[in-house]
Protein backbone atom coordinates (compact mmCIF):
# COMPACT_ATOMS: atom_id res chain seq x y z
CA UNK A 1 0.00 0.00 0.00
CA UNK A 2 1.28 3.46 -0.86
CA UNK A 3 2.62 5.53 2.04
CA UNK A 4 1.15 8.81 3.32
CA UNK A 5 2.77 11.73 1.56
CA UNK A 6 2.99 9.73 -1.65
CA UNK A 7 5.33 11.15 -4.28
CA UNK A 8 6.12 10.06 -7.80
CA UNK A 9 9.20 8.23 -6.49
CA UNK A 10 6.96 6.01 -4.32
CA UNK A 11 4.90 4.65 -7.22
CA UNK A 12 6.11 1.44 -8.81
CA UNK A 13 2.91 -0.44 -9.60
CA UNK A 14 -0.65 0.11 -10.72
CA UNK A 15 -1.89 -0.93 -7.28
CA UNK A 16 0.18 1.78 -5.59
CA UNK A 17 -1.17 4.31 -8.06
CA UNK A 18 -4.72 3.38 -7.02
CA UNK A 19 -4.07 4.41 -3.41
CA UNK A 20 -5.69 7.67 -2.21
CA UNK A 21 -3.74 10.72 -3.25
CA UNK A 22 -2.29 12.99 -0.58
CA UNK A 23 -4.22 16.22 -0.13
CA UNK A 24 -1.17 18.25 -1.13
CA UNK A 25 -1.09 16.58 -4.55
CA UNK A 26 -4.78 17.28 -5.12
CA UNK A 27 -4.32 20.88 -3.95
CA UNK A 28 -1.50 21.52 -6.41
CA UNK A 29 -3.01 19.69 -9.40
CA UNK A 30 -4.23 22.87 -11.10
CA UNK A 31 -1.45 25.28 -10.06
CA UNK A 32 1.45 22.88 -10.70
CA UNK A 33 4.21 24.00 -13.02
CA UNK A 34 3.31 27.68 -12.77
CA UNK A 35 -0.17 27.40 -14.29
CA UNK A 36 -1.48 30.99 -14.65
CA UNK A 37 -5.10 30.52 -13.50
CA UNK A 38 -6.57 29.74 -10.08
CA UNK A 39 -9.68 28.01 -11.42
CA UNK A 40 -10.78 25.94 -14.38
CA UNK A 41 -12.73 27.28 -17.32
CA UNK A 42 -16.44 26.93 -16.60
CA UNK A 43 -18.40 24.25 -18.43
CA UNK A 44 -20.80 26.88 -19.78
CA UNK A 45 -18.02 29.04 -21.26
CA UNK A 46 -16.24 25.97 -22.58
CA UNK A 47 -19.28 24.51 -24.33
CA UNK A 48 -20.12 27.86 -25.91
CA UNK A 49 -16.59 28.46 -27.19
CA UNK A 50 -16.11 24.86 -28.33
CA UNK A 51 -19.30 24.85 -30.40
CA UNK A 52 -18.27 27.99 -32.28
CA UNK A 53 -14.78 26.66 -32.91
CA UNK A 54 -16.04 23.31 -34.17
CA UNK A 55 -18.35 25.13 -36.61
CA UNK A 56 -15.30 27.00 -37.90
CA UNK A 57 -13.38 23.74 -38.12
CA UNK A 58 -16.11 22.28 -40.33
CA UNK A 59 -15.85 25.33 -42.61
CA UNK A 60 -12.10 24.83 -42.76
CA UNK A 61 -12.48 21.21 -43.78
CA UNK A 62 -14.74 22.19 -46.68
CA UNK A 63 -12.10 24.68 -47.79
CA UNK A 64 -9.31 22.09 -47.49
CA UNK A 65 -11.27 19.62 -49.63
CA UNK A 66 -12.03 22.24 -52.28
CA UNK A 67 -8.50 23.62 -52.49
CA UNK A 68 -6.58 20.38 -52.04
CA UNK A 69 -4.59 21.64 -49.07
CA UNK A 70 -2.73 19.18 -46.88
CA UNK A 71 -2.62 19.84 -43.15
CA UNK A 72 -0.68 17.98 -40.48
CA UNK A 73 -0.99 18.66 -36.76
CA UNK A 74 1.40 16.88 -34.41
CA UNK A 75 0.26 16.53 -30.79
CA UNK A 76 2.98 15.82 -28.28
CA UNK A 77 3.37 16.18 -24.53
CA UNK A 78 4.02 14.31 -21.35
CA UNK A 79 1.85 11.29 -20.56
CA UNK A 80 -1.68 12.36 -19.52
CA UNK A 81 -1.20 15.88 -20.87
CA UNK A 82 -4.51 15.64 -22.75
CA UNK A 83 -3.39 14.94 -26.30
CA UNK A 84 -6.10 12.39 -27.03
CA UNK A 85 -8.89 14.54 -25.59
CA UNK A 86 -7.75 17.56 -27.58
CA UNK A 87 -7.56 15.54 -30.79
CA UNK A 88 -11.05 14.19 -30.08
CA UNK A 89 -12.44 17.75 -30.03
CA UNK A 90 -10.71 18.51 -33.31
CA UNK A 91 -12.10 15.38 -34.94
CA UNK A 92 -15.57 15.26 -33.38
CA UNK A 93 -17.54 16.81 -36.26
CA UNK A 94 -15.12 16.42 -39.15
CA UNK A 95 -15.80 14.09 -42.07
CA UNK A 96 -13.63 11.03 -41.31
CA UNK A 97 -13.13 10.42 -45.02
CA UNK A 98 -10.96 13.52 -45.20
CA UNK A 99 -9.68 13.84 -41.63
CA UNK A 100 -7.97 11.12 -39.64
CA UNK A 101 -5.95 10.48 -36.53
CA UNK A 102 -2.62 8.68 -36.73
CA UNK A 103 -1.62 6.85 -33.52
CA UNK A 104 1.08 4.32 -34.29
CA UNK A 105 2.09 1.41 -32.04
CA UNK A 106 5.73 0.62 -31.34
CA UNK A 107 7.66 -0.10 -34.55
CA UNK A 108 7.65 -3.60 -35.96
CA UNK A 109 10.87 -5.48 -36.59
CA UNK A 110 10.69 -4.42 -40.25
CA UNK A 111 10.12 -0.78 -39.35
CA UNK A 112 13.08 -0.84 -37.00
CA UNK A 113 15.25 -1.60 -40.04
CA UNK A 114 13.88 1.34 -42.06
CA UNK A 115 14.78 5.01 -42.22
CA UNK A 116 13.37 6.41 -38.99
CA UNK A 117 10.86 8.77 -40.64
CA UNK A 118 9.63 6.18 -43.14
CA UNK A 119 6.77 4.80 -41.01
CA UNK A 120 5.42 8.32 -40.51
CA UNK A 121 5.73 9.31 -44.16
CA UNK A 122 3.26 6.54 -45.04
CA UNK A 123 0.57 8.36 -43.06
CA UNK A 124 1.04 11.89 -44.39
CA UNK A 125 -2.05 13.43 -46.02
CA UNK A 126 -2.95 13.49 -49.67
CA UNK A 127 -4.76 16.42 -51.31
CA UNK A 128 -7.73 17.64 -49.29
CA UNK A 129 -6.82 15.81 -46.08
CA UNK A 130 -6.19 16.78 -42.47
CA UNK A 131 -4.05 14.38 -40.43
CA UNK A 132 -3.64 14.62 -36.66
CA UNK A 133 -0.71 12.70 -35.17
CA UNK A 134 -1.26 11.45 -31.61
CA UNK A 135 2.47 11.29 -30.93
CA UNK A 136 4.80 11.40 -33.87
CA UNK A 137 8.39 11.22 -35.04
CA UNK A 138 9.24 13.15 -31.87
CA UNK A 139 9.10 9.87 -29.94
CA UNK A 140 12.79 9.64 -30.74
CA UNK A 141 13.57 12.84 -28.83
CA UNK A 142 11.33 11.87 -25.89
CA UNK A 143 10.36 8.41 -24.68
CA UNK A 144 12.88 6.54 -26.85
CA UNK A 145 15.73 8.67 -25.61
CA UNK A 146 14.68 8.79 -21.94
CA UNK A 147 14.16 5.02 -21.71
CA UNK A 148 17.20 4.08 -23.78
CA UNK A 149 15.20 2.59 -26.65
CA UNK A 150 17.59 4.28 -29.06
CA UNK A 151 21.26 5.21 -28.91
CA UNK A 152 22.65 8.71 -28.48
CA UNK A 153 23.87 8.43 -32.07
CA UNK A 154 20.28 7.73 -33.16
CA UNK A 155 19.10 10.81 -31.26
CA UNK A 156 21.79 13.01 -32.77
CA UNK A 157 20.93 11.81 -36.26
CA UNK A 158 17.28 12.60 -35.55
CA UNK A 159 18.13 16.14 -34.46
CA UNK A 160 20.24 16.60 -37.58
CA UNK A 161 17.53 15.31 -39.91
CA UNK A 162 14.23 16.56 -38.47
CA UNK A 163 14.62 20.25 -39.45
CA UNK A 164 15.32 19.20 -43.04
CA UNK A 165 12.47 16.67 -43.00
CA UNK A 166 9.98 19.28 -41.81
CA UNK A 167 11.36 21.90 -44.22
CA UNK A 168 10.79 19.43 -47.05
CA UNK A 169 7.16 19.03 -45.99
CA UNK A 170 6.73 22.81 -45.93
CA UNK A 171 8.35 23.27 -49.35
CA UNK A 172 6.00 20.65 -50.77
CA UNK A 173 3.00 22.59 -49.49
CA UNK A 174 2.15 20.68 -46.33
CA UNK A 175 0.90 23.00 -43.56
CA UNK A 176 2.46 21.72 -40.34
CA UNK A 177 1.43 22.47 -36.76
CA UNK A 178 3.42 21.15 -33.80
CA UNK A 179 1.60 21.26 -30.45
CA UNK A 180 3.28 20.46 -27.14
CA UNK A 181 0.83 20.11 -24.23
CA UNK A 182 2.61 20.80 -20.96
CA UNK A 183 1.36 19.93 -17.47
CA UNK A 184 2.72 20.09 -13.93
CA UNK A 185 4.01 17.11 -12.01
CA UNK A 186 1.12 16.97 -9.53
CA UNK A 187 -1.29 17.31 -12.46
CA UNK A 188 0.20 14.22 -14.06
CA UNK A 189 0.05 12.20 -10.84
CA UNK A 190 -3.61 13.13 -10.29
CA UNK A 191 -4.54 12.17 -13.85
CA UNK A 192 -2.68 8.87 -13.60
CA UNK A 193 -4.54 8.18 -10.36
CA UNK A 194 -7.90 8.83 -12.06
CA UNK A 195 -6.97 6.47 -14.87
CA UNK A 196 -5.84 3.77 -12.46
CA UNK A 197 -9.11 3.90 -10.52
CA UNK A 198 -11.47 4.16 -13.49
CA UNK A 199 -12.00 0.80 -15.26
CA UNK A 200 -13.02 2.61 -18.46
CA UNK A 201 -9.76 4.57 -18.58
CA UNK A 202 -7.31 2.04 -17.22
CA UNK A 203 -6.31 1.02 -20.74
CA UNK A 204 -4.64 4.43 -21.06
CA UNK A 205 -2.02 3.43 -18.48
CA UNK A 206 1.00 1.33 -19.36
CA UNK A 207 4.01 0.14 -17.41
CA UNK A 208 6.04 2.74 -19.31
CA UNK A 209 3.69 5.48 -18.11
CA UNK A 210 4.15 4.45 -14.48
CA UNK A 211 7.92 4.15 -14.88
CA UNK A 212 7.98 7.63 -16.44
CA UNK A 213 6.80 9.15 -13.14
CA UNK A 214 10.33 8.67 -11.80
CA UNK A 215 11.89 10.14 -14.92
CA UNK A 216 10.31 13.59 -14.70
CA UNK A 217 13.65 15.41 -14.62
CA UNK A 218 15.08 13.32 -17.45
CA UNK A 219 12.03 14.18 -19.55
CA UNK A 220 12.36 17.86 -18.62
CA UNK A 221 15.95 17.91 -19.88
CA UNK A 222 15.03 16.01 -23.05
CA UNK A 223 12.11 18.37 -23.76
CA UNK A 224 14.31 21.42 -23.30
CA UNK A 225 16.91 20.18 -25.78
CA UNK A 226 14.23 19.07 -28.22
CA UNK A 227 12.67 22.54 -28.21
CA UNK A 228 16.03 24.23 -28.61
CA UNK A 229 17.00 22.11 -31.59
CA UNK A 230 13.67 21.65 -33.40
CA UNK A 231 11.78 24.92 -32.86
CA UNK A 232 12.47 26.39 -36.29
CA UNK A 233 11.07 29.23 -38.38
CA UNK A 234 9.65 26.72 -40.87
CA UNK A 235 8.20 24.41 -38.19
CA UNK A 236 7.78 26.21 -34.85
CA UNK A 237 6.44 24.59 -31.71
CA UNK A 238 3.27 25.82 -30.01
CA UNK A 239 3.24 25.11 -26.28
CA UNK A 240 -0.19 24.77 -24.64
CA UNK A 241 -0.43 25.10 -20.85
CA UNK A 242 -2.74 22.14 -20.25
CA UNK A 243 -3.41 21.74 -16.51
CA UNK A 244 -6.99 22.77 -17.34
CA UNK A 245 -8.14 20.53 -20.19
CA UNK A 246 -10.95 22.87 -21.25
CA UNK A 247 -8.73 25.91 -21.71
CA UNK A 248 -6.13 23.74 -23.44
CA UNK A 249 -8.59 22.38 -26.02
CA UNK A 250 -10.18 25.76 -26.75
CA UNK A 251 -6.83 27.49 -27.15
CA UNK A 252 -5.32 24.75 -29.31
CA UNK A 253 -8.31 25.11 -31.65
CA UNK A 254 -8.06 28.89 -31.62
CA UNK A 255 -4.38 28.81 -32.48
CA UNK A 256 -4.96 26.30 -35.27
CA UNK A 257 -7.85 28.20 -36.86
CA UNK A 258 -6.31 31.65 -36.43
CA UNK A 259 -3.34 30.59 -38.57
CA UNK A 260 -5.44 29.39 -41.49
CA UNK A 261 -7.52 31.22 -44.08
CA UNK A 262 -10.76 29.74 -45.37
CA UNK A 263 -14.04 30.83 -46.89
CA UNK A 264 -16.61 32.48 -44.62
CA UNK A 265 -14.22 32.58 -41.67
CA UNK A 266 -15.76 34.18 -38.58
CA UNK A 267 -12.85 35.86 -36.82
CA UNK A 268 -15.00 36.67 -33.78
CA UNK A 269 -15.93 33.02 -33.35
CA UNK A 270 -12.30 31.94 -33.68
CA UNK A 271 -11.23 34.55 -31.16
CA UNK A 272 -7.68 35.21 -30.00
CA UNK A 273 -5.52 32.55 -28.35
CA UNK A 274 -4.86 33.30 -24.69
CA UNK A 275 -1.20 34.43 -24.40
CA UNK A 276 -1.05 32.95 -20.89
CA UNK A 277 -1.97 29.54 -22.27
CA UNK A 278 -0.43 29.54 -25.76
CA UNK A 279 3.35 29.95 -25.74
CA UNK A 280 6.25 29.45 -28.10
CA UNK A 281 8.63 26.52 -27.88
CA UNK A 282 11.31 28.67 -26.25
CA UNK A 283 9.18 28.77 -23.10
CA UNK A 284 10.35 25.25 -22.25
CA UNK A 285 14.06 25.78 -22.80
Amino acid sequence: MARPGLTAEDIDTLEELKAPLPKEVEAKALSAGGYPYDDEMSRKDYDKALYKLQVELAKLQDHVQQTGQRIVAVFEGRDAAGKGGTIKRFMEYLNPRYARTVALPKPTEREQGEWYFQRYVRHLPTRGEICLFDRSWYNRAGVERVFGFCSEADTERFFDEVPDFEAMLARDGVILFKFWLTIGRETQIERFHKRATDPLKRWKLSTIDIAALKKWDAYTNAISEMMERTDTARAPWTVIMANDKRRARVNALRHFLSHLDYEDKDARAVGTPDPKIVLGGRALI
